[in-house]
This record gives structure tokens, sequence and C-alpha cells, in this order.
């Protein structure tokens, strides 16, 4: 028995088997730490062990299998200071540290950001996407971000990279002038420029980006709303595609039909927005007409004459209240006092038995 319990003392046996797909970084915890000489060591595909003693990076494994001797602990040897005969324990922490890919991690602006746009000046944005993450330096991630962590997770360091990605694609978009219309068009060449910039900061924790994406940028509420607006008049502003359009909706609604009435009462809501004008206000309505007036003098048709002549010959006394006047439409020959009353409004009759 006493024999069973020192060589549990003594780890034979070094391995790590993760099924958790977020953990990072996993401590191998023993009791005082102590580590056989000669103990095997499985490193797996992914993974990386680093040892640590006495507080200072000691040793880092890639994938394989290890006997844990002086040829394969260079810098424990020294730290140790090791004969080549030596056959003690030696107490070390281990920490296994998972060198595989993050996929599908989120990142997004918190608050917006303040950009100045050529067309619609200072304008607030929000963005968002998605990022991979993967531990390339796995000493430098362990003395950097991990500390004496004994299981530390992505999301432990995904907040702090947030704030890098954030601070970084705020000053991108700042600094870019590509107007905000063209932005849905540039995300990949964004992208690369926010990858470029944060990449001298991601490498000082011992990791890198290998996929980064802007899905999303958008402006507030009610500047999309002016947006759809100003659409919507251009649309309108067209009549022909405003008919063309109205067509296709109907042709995808209800058939031919459908489509003829549609496309009728697009011609007559064009038609109106037409005699409205631009702006939607009611025209005037036209002047009127003048009519062609003719004048009975001595049994001869004379003119034609406008309003303002036959105004004219009354004031003079060319024409009287019994001269005879016809014009289109009327129906005979009609004395000037009844077919042009307004005429003779301010002319006196005529003096009786004069």
């Amino acid at each position: 028995m006493v024999f069973d319990f020192l060589r549990g003392q003594f780890i034979d046996v070094i391995h790590w088997v993760d099924d958790t797909r977020d953990t990072m970084v996993w401590r191998f915890d023993r009791h005082g730490h102590e580590i056989k000489y000669g103990a095997k060591l499985t490193v797996r595909e992914g993974q990386a062990a680093v040892f640590i003693h006495e507080g200072q990076l000691a040793d880092v494994f890639g994938p394989g299998l290890y006997e844990l001797e002086t040829n394969n602990l260079p810098i424990m040897t020294s730290l140790q200071h090791w004969d080549h005969g030596f056959r003690s324990p030696f107490k070390s922490e281990i920490y296994f540290v998972n060198t595989t890919r993050f996929n599908d991690l989120k990142w997004g602006t918190k608050n917006p950001i303040i950009a100045r746009d050529p067309e619609f000046g200072p304008v607030r944005l929000r963005a968002y996407g998605t990022y991979s993450m993967r531990v390339t330096d796995p000493g430098r991630f362990m003395t950097e971000i991990v500390g004496t962590d004994g299981e530390f997770t992505a999301d432990e360091i995904s907040y702090q990279i947030r704030n890098v990605i954030v601070q970084e694609f705020s000053r991108v978009i700042a600094g870019s002038g590509i107007p905000v219309l063209d932005m849905a068009a540039n995300t990949a060449d964004l992208a690369k420029l926010v990858v470029q910039a944060i990449t001298p900061t991601i490498e000082g924790y011992g990791l890198t980006l290998p996929e980064f994406y802007v899905e999303n940028i958008s402006l507030p509420e009610e500047v999309e709303k002016v947006l759809d607006k100003r659409t919507g008049a251009g649309i309108a502003g067209d009549l022909n595609k405003y008919m063309q359009f109205n067509a296709a909706e109907a042709l995808g609604k209800g058939g031919a039909a459908s489509s003829a009435m549609e496309t009728g009462l697009g011609a007559a809501i064009g038609m109106n927005m037409a005699q409205r004008g631009p702006w939607g206000a009611v025209p005037p309505p036209p002047p009127p007409v003048d009519p062609a007036w003719h004048i009975a003098i001595n049994g001869v048709a004379q003119g034609p004459y406008s309003s303002a002549d036959l105004s004219g010959k009354v004031a003079s006394g060319s024409v009287t209240r019994d001269s005879l006047v016809w014009t289109t439409g009327q129906e005979g020959w009609k004395p000037a006092s009844e077919a042009l009353p307004q005429l003779f409004a301010n002319v006196p009759p005529p003096i009786p038995g004069g």
C-alpha cells in the first residue's frame, strides 16, 4: 500500500483530451505539481504543452510523444542544474494550449461611430461581423494573457479582441473617405484594412486572426427612412419606370388582367403627377378663350373682332345696343345688349324722345 501511494505521487503519463470546443488553455493539475523524471508527455495535433517552472516560462512542446529527460528539457535542465544521471521528480506546472481555430466569433460596435460623409455630412454608423482566432505563439499567449488561470476559454479573450477591432475599425472608417452609400460594396477592402491595423496588437498576444469579415454597416433608422423617401421620389420622377414597375408588380400578383388594371392605374397616376408638376402642386386653370365677334353693319357682316375691339367701338358709338352681333356657337344674330351686356354696363341708355 505504501508503494502504491508513493507511485501515485509521481505522474507517468501526461496528456489532455479536449471535448469542450471553447477551452483555449487547460492546466494539468497534480498535488504538489510533481512530475516524474522520464514521464511520457503526449501532445496531440492542434495542441501545445507549456511548462512553467517557479513562475518562469521553461519549455514549449509541439505535437508529439516525449519522454521527459534532460535531452528534451534543455531550459528546465539549466534551471534545475540537473546532471545527466539525475532521476528525481521535478515540480513544474504544465499548461496545454489549444492551437486550433476558434471560429464564428462575433464583433460589433456597441456605440455608433461618427464618420464624415461627402454627401450627407457627419453620420452615425454601426457595424458588425465575425472572425476566427488561433494561438500561434503559446508561450507568449501564456505570459501575456493567461497567467496562472487553470482553465482559460475563448470568451475570456474575445471581449478584449472586440475592443481592439472596434477601435481600429472606427479609425479606418473615419479615414477611408468611402461614401456611406458605397460601403456595402467595399466591406472586403475595409476588412483588409482593419486586419492590417490590428495585426501588431493581436500578435503581441500570441494570436492571429485567420479570418475577419465585415458583414454589415448600417445607418441610423431615421437616416434610412430619408433614403427610402428619396428612392421613392426618384422612381416616381421617371414616369416610364414608374408605370413599368407597377406593371411588373401586377404580373407577379394577379396575371394579365390585373396587369392591365394596374398599368392603367399607374398611367393615370403618372399623368396626374405630370399635371401637378415636380412638387405635386396643382397648376392654375388655363385662361379663358376670348371669342371672335362679327358685327352686321348696313347689312354686311364685318369682323371678327375681340371683346376689347367691341368695347372700343361701343365707346366710340359705332356699336350700339341694337347692333346685331354673332360668334361661333351662338344661335343666330342677336342685339349687342343681349349678347354682350357687360359692354354696356357703364354706357348710359338712350335719352327718351331723343
